[in-house]
């Protein structure tokens, strides 16, 4: 990879989620800031907070502000790439609908 991450694969959606959650923790104590800081900080319930940390329960709209009050909106680019042209088609300029094929 290009951007020298190391390169894994996770073996569950609630691997997925603890990890983001431990990551995000980690964030918030090298910042220097409290749960009930970051809380304020990101205009989300220090409940909630607390609970995605413990359980990694968390709406998408609190996570992204979350995010945001860390400087880690950018991240967030990362999560949906586009796909990289597998042939000409793909190459060719025409509307998205035109490409969706539906069973």
């Amino acid at each position: 990879m290009g951007d020298n991450m190391l390169a894994f694969k996770m073996s569950s959606p609630m691997e997925v989620i603890r990890d983001l959650a431990d990551r995000m923790k980690r964030r918030r104590i090298q910042q220097g800031l409290t749960q009930r800081e970051l809380a304020a900080r990101s205009n989300v319930s220090y409940g909630s907070l607390r609970l995605f940390e413990e359980t990694g329960k968390i709406s998408l709209e609190s996570l992204v502000k979350i995010a945001f009050a860390l400087e880690a909106e950018a991240e967030f680019e990362r999560l949906f790439p586009g796909r990289p042209p597998q042939n000409i088609d793909d190459v060719i300029d025409r509307p998205l609908k035109q490409r969706v094929r539906r069973k």
